[in-house]
């Protein structure tokens, strides 16, 4: 096992809201070839991890990403489960996040990759994932809100929303959006990433790009990654990171997610598709959206997350 690489700088950011907790990451041992993807909820995480976990494996065959995948700051498995998993691969780790770039620790040699989504997007997108919880999701939800002296026995908030209108209303206002702590906020996240877009260990990349040009993508990622593959296996990977590939595999990429969704893996790999927002979400609150997105973010960075790079223009280009 190789020596921890060295500490470039700790956590600047502390989130906790009512699911994720970025303390989980404190002092936890990293390894210098380390992959960690972190993206804002529903802009392409598992879908990149997929795909990640293809590369480091060398092969197109289908693996339990959730059950693979380490995600540190998620609070609602056992204390120290996640801690456990990560300690006990041997292979290329790649683990998962929802935190902004400064809520993780960064460390010498170990690649950040972030996955970019129109806001819009990722907010119906989120909603269709709340809004199929299982009672018994909800339930361990409530479990840990209620036992979370930050929101306190009798935790009013809504963990399974069942009206999209009234979801991206407070979505764009903000309790839907970072769920307990505006530091977990997409606004929040997607600058942290933009911030560092020009570090080499850094890779933005789109969900719009990888639907419009997934092997170009996956190209660009295995390149960050130091990656190299036979064509026959390239060829194969490609082919099984795409949407009807993947929610073919479903069952076998999401063993237990009958658990946490009405309709396990296949309500959870949902659509895949954008824009899904228009008739839903009312003018005013596209309004509302589109300010915010003014006020927060640079031209830019509002160009870049609405469009991806092929259109707005490579990140490490772009102007602030």
């Amino acid at each position: 096992m190789s020596a921890s690489p060295r500490l470039v700088r700790p956590a600047t950011r502390y989130v906790r809201n009512r699911v994720f907790d970025s303390a989980f990451w404190d002092d936890f041992p990293m390894r210098p070839d380390d992959i960690i993807v972190s993206t804002y909820p529903k802009c392409g995480t598992t879908w990149t991890l997929r795909i990640v976990g293809m590369m480091v494996f060398g092969s197109a065959d289908p693996f339990a990403v959730h059950n693979i995948v380490p995600w540190l700051d998620f609070r609602a498995p056992p204390p120290g489960a996640m801690l456990e998993l990560a300690e006990s691969q041997t292979h290329r780790r790649f683990l998962k996040s929802h935190l902004p770039f400064d809520a993780l620790p960064q460390h010498e040699g170990v690649k950040y990759i972030h996955v970019a989504r129109d806001g819009r997007d990722a907010a119906m997108s989120f909603f269709n994932h709340k809004a199929n919880y299982t009672p018994e999701m909800v339930e361990r939800w409530i479990e840990l809100s209620n036992g979370d002296p930050r929101f306190g026995d009798g935790d009013s908030y809504d963990f399974s929303p069942q009206d999209p209108v009234a979801h991206f209303t407070r979505w764009v206002d903000g309790p839907e959006d970072h769920q307990g702590d505006p530091g977990a906020s997409y606004f929040e996240l997607e600058k942290s990433f933009w911030e560092a877009r020009g570090d080499p260990n850094v890779l933005l990349v789109h969900f719009n790009d990888l639907k419009a040009d997934r092997e170009g993508e996956m190209r660009r990622i295995a390149e960050f990654l130091g990656i190299e593959l036979p064509a026959d296996t390239w060829s194969e990977i490609v082919a099984a990171a795409g949407f009807e590939a993947m929610k073919g595999d479903a069952a076998r990429l999401m063993p237990g997610a009958e658990g946490v969704w009405k309709g396990g893996a296949n309500t959870f790999l949902n659509k895949g598709t954008n824009k899904r927002w228009e008739g839903v979400f009312r003018e005013d609150d596209l309004a509302r959206y589109a300010a915010k997105v003014k006020a927060e973010f640079s031209p830019s960075l509002a160009a870049w997350c609405e469009h991806g790079r092929l259109v707005a223009g490579d990140p490490r280009a772009l102007p602030d």
